[in-house]
């Protein structure tokens, strides 16, 4: 019980790097444009109803939900390789909140492969809002690992 009591560093090391740069940050900024970027493919299908704009919706949502899936492994790589991250509840928060932006996208994705225009709406435009605020709350508690927390910019030397 006393371990519980002892507080967290205030930096802590990344395990999952490319030339000491974390993975996930890398990997993270593609699902986030593609994902955003499908929202507003939507939204020019819907104003031009342009059967381009659709089509472009479902290859913006595959990259996304691949690339999210990728930058997923890489973080929770990390979150269950470092002490200092798994041991935050901000870093579960975050965990929790991308498996479901995923699932969300994925969906979004999926169900679309069939007919692209028809799948648009009404479901289709609610999942892509939904999964750009799952992405506007996932980048919150991921920033709030970085700057608050210092996750993925302390040294190696004081982590076990």
């Amino acid at each position: 019980m006393e371990k519980f009591g002892i507080p967290l560093p205030v930096d802590t090391p990344t395990r999952v790097a490319v030339a000491r740069h974390p993975l996930h940050p890398m990997l993270v900024t593609f699902p986030i444009a593609f994902l955003l970027g499908a929202l507003a493919t939507d939204g020019a299908y819907l104003l031009t109803g342009d059967a381009f704009w659709a089509r472009m919706s479902v290859w913006l949502l595959g990259g996304g939900s691949v690339m999210g899936i990728l930058a997923g492994i890489a973080g929770t790589i990390e979150l269950l390789a470092v002490q200092g991250i798994r041991h935050r509840a901000a870093s579960w928060n975050h965990f929790v909140v991308a498996v479901m932006l995923l699932a969300v996208a994925t969906i979004n994705w999926l169900s679309r492969l069939g007919d692209a225009e028809t799948a648009l709406f009404p479901y289709g435009i609610f999942l892509s809002a939904m999964g750009a605020l799952l992405v506007g709350i996932a980048g919150w508690l991921g920033g709030k690992l970085v700057f608050e927390h210092q996750i993925g910019v302390g040294s190696d030397e004081d982590d076990d």
